[in-house]
Parts: C-alpha cells; sequence; structure tokens
C-alpha cells in the first residue's frame, strides 16, 4: 500500500517526464500497490544513479592499480616502468592521482614502443630504413611474447600494453603453464626459489621469460615442491628420499 505522499512524488515526478497524467484520489487517500507499483519503480530508476565511490574519472590510478591486482605486480615502479618513468615513484598503488607530465615524452617500455612505431608512420613505405627498423622491432617483440608473428607494424602502437608485458611475467607463465593454481601463489614460489629459469635459480617475481625460454621454466631440482609432485606421481627415486 502507497500513502498520499509517496504517490504525489511519484506522480509529480511522472507528469515532469509527461510519462503518466494525474489520475483521480480516492476517498481514503490510500491506493492498490498493485496498481502504482509500476509508476513508483520507474520513478526509483529515474532518479537512482549508478555511482562507485572508489574510482573516478579524475583519476587516472585506478587502472594501474586493477593490472597490479590481476598480474600481482607488487611494485608499483614496476607499473611506471612499463607504461613511463618521467613520474615520481609512488610507494602506494592505490595512493592520490598523480598528473603526468605531459612536457616529456613517456620513456616507459610501452611509451618507447608507441613512440617508435608512431614515428615509423611518418616515414615513407618504402624507406629502407622504415623497413629494417619495423622487421627488427616485430622480431624482438615475437622473441619476447608480446606479440604474435602476424602482426604488422600498424598494429604495434594500439596492441602494445602493459598487460602484454605483464603477461611475460614469471608467476603468469608459470600459472598459464599449470605449475600453480593462481599468480599469487607462483610469485610466493618464485620469491621462496623453488623456480629456475634453464639453470639460473630465479627469485625476482618480475622477471620477464621470453618465448624460448617459456619451455625451459621449472622447479629446482632440491625444492620440496619438486619432491612432493614426483612422490604423488610415484616417479620419485628412492634414493631422493634419504
Amino acid at each position: 500500500m502507497l500513502t498520499c505522499a509517496q504517490y504525489t512524488r511519484a506522480t509529480s515526478a511522472l507528469k515532469k517526464r509527461k510519462i503518466c497524467k494525474e489520475p483521480e484520489y480516492t476517498n481514503n487517500h490510500f491506493f492498490d500497490s498493485s496498481r502504482w507499483s509500476a509508476v513508483l519503480s520507474t520513478t526509483n530508476q529515474s532518479y537512482s544513479k549508478k555511482v562507485d565511490f572508489t574510482t573516478y574519472k579524475s583519476d587516472a590510478n585506478h587502472h594501474a592499480a586493477a593490472i597490479c591486482r590481476r598480474y600481482t605486480i607488487q611494485n608499483p615502479n614496476d607499473y611506471t616502468k612499463y607504461n613511463r618513468t618521467n613520474l615520481p615513484p609512488s610507494p602506494d598503488p592505490l595512493s592520490a592521482p598523480r598528473i603526468p607530465d605531459k612536457t616529456n615524452q613517456p620513456s616507459g617500455i610501452c611509451g618507447s614502443l608507441r613512440q617508435l612505431a608512431h614515428s615509423l608512420s611518418n616515414l615513407d613505405p618504402s624507406d629502407p630504413v622504415r623497413v629494417q627498423t619495423e622487421k627488427i622491432m616485430l622480431e624482438k617483440l615475437y622473441d619476447m611474447g608480446i606479440l604474435s608473428g602476424t602482426t604488422k607494424p600498424s598494429e604495434v602502437e594500439r596492441k602494445v600494453g602493459v598487460s602484454r608485458l605483464a603477461r611475460r611475467r614469471l608467476g603468469v607463465v608459470m600459472t598459464r603453464l599449470r605449475m600453480a593454481e593462481n599468480v599469487t601463489a607462483a610469485v610466493r614460489f618464485v620469491e621462496q626459489g623453488h623456480v629456475r629459469v634453464g639453470t639460473e635459480v630465479v627469485t625476482d617475481p618480475a622477471f620477464l621469460v621470453t618465448r624460448n625460454m617459456e619451455d625451459f621454466v621449472t622447479w629446482v631440482d632440491s625444492s620440496k615442491v619438486k619432491r612432493n609432485i614426483l612422490k604423488y606421481r610415484e616417479k620419485l627415486d628412492d634414493f631422493d628420499l634419504l
């Protein structure tokens, strides 16, 4: 049941929008809820707003925080190194937003690649410098695993981003190889010294794994994680149990 006050507010709001006409009042000044529930629902929807109190349009740092959470980037400076390094370092990725200095050119990895691709696009397509530089750039990006082999030079400026670089981090590669359940667990294994790439033990989660070295990511021989995996698969040698 709706009171007169609720009914009056609903009808006056809808009259301004020319949605409904002024209905007739009944004697007891109360109305059937089944009749006017749709009217009140429409009014509430028109007045309700989708407001996010955690992110704002003027805050350019929420995107960086989302990527840091997704790929477990613990050091906020890693994101600025990937994107641009002309900003002062911030100890907290969720701190107050920092306005970038647009007078300086971005010197991060992604910013430098986009700037290089844009500069090459201004040259003549038949220029030998442009052809050779684009070939070297695409080969390097393919070897790093950032871009595929079918990527065109004109797509470098659009496709190269921080997420592409973050997917080559050791923890993310371990998760894709099913060596860990999630990226957080993979980062913990790396920090504890359970993982090696080739013959070198890597303890830095920010280590970028190239496409060729992806097949050589494995456990350290003395790792207890590897010992438990072999024991579960019944492949552990009796000599290792001593």
